[in-house]
């Protein structure tokens, strides 16, 4: 699928790995909405310009997830691909100083990385498969955001871990299931990247995790996270894969 042309929904849009793919696409040629609870969605489609606009979005909710859908819809036409960012990273241990793991934050955590995931996935393919194919069938692709900590967890991820293999398990049944409407699905598990929940670390940590990744030895950018999704959907093979895209490394247990 080419992305000139064509309409995405960037969920997380607002801030790192989501903002820089939707300066991807708006730069190829494609026109996006950028969904994400964080106002600064808005000045960045202001940024972007008439390809752009901003819906303040809870990816936990049914009805502003689709109100950013049919934004894409009555602005651009149509509704040619998903790509969801949005997330949040806890750390605390099953058992820990203050006695055992806070069960609220499991579940929002999987509320917003599995679920959140989950309601844009299969909202935005209800409104792909209601279009017109391309000439190749194909009528859309839905890009998740996995993480290496699903299969390789920390200590003090289990919250985080356990949402993101939930991604990594979503990925093949659901491109199986959507193949019969032309929809890809493909997960990107990034490593150690220099998004906003970095860039609060001390200069020095920072440095220590990046010195961790084997080549290219530094974090990951952001850049290099919107290539990948736009070379996704660029190719029509790439369908039920979970990519890693982490220089190599493999986390140890902390």
């Amino acid at each position: 699928m080419q992305i000139s042309g064509r309409t995405f929904l960037v969920a997380g849009g607002a801030s790192g790995l989501g903002e820089a793919t939707a300066r991807r696409l708006v730069g190829a040629g494609g026109a996006v909405v950028i969904a994400d609870v964080s106002e600064h969605g808005a000045s960045l489609a202001a940024e972007l310009g008439e390809r752009a606009r901003f819906q303040r979005v809870d990816v936990t909710r049914q009805d502003e997830v689709a109100t950013a859908i049919a934004l894409a819809v009555s602005t651009f036409g149509g509704l040619h691909g998903a790509i969801s960012c949005a997330g949040i990273v806890p750390g605390e241990r099953v058992v820990g100083k203050s006695g055992p793991h806070t069960l609220a934050t499991f579940e929002r955590t999987i509320a917003v990385n599995l679920v959140g995931t989950f309601n844009v996935l299969r909202l935005a393919a209800a409104q792909m498969a209601s279009q017109a194919p391309e000439p190749t069938g194909e009528r859309g692709v839905v890009i998740n955001t996995s993480s290496i900590a699903a299969e390789e967890g920390q200590i003090g991820q289990v919250a985080y871990a356990a949402s993101k293999a939930g991604v990594n398990g979503l990925t093949l049944p659901a491109a199986r299931e959507l193949a019969r409407h032309g929809i890809r699905v493909v997960a990107i598990a990034p490593g150690i990247f220099d998004t906003p929940m970095v860039q609060g670390l001390s200069e020095e940590i920072r440095a220590s995790l990046g010195a961790q990744v084997p080549f290219p030895s530094r974090l990951g950018q952001p850049e290099e996270y919107a290539a990948l999704a736009a070379h996704i959907i660029e190719n029509p093979m790439l369908n039920g894969s979970v990519i890693r895209l982490d220089g190599a490394i493999r986390m140890g247990a902390k």
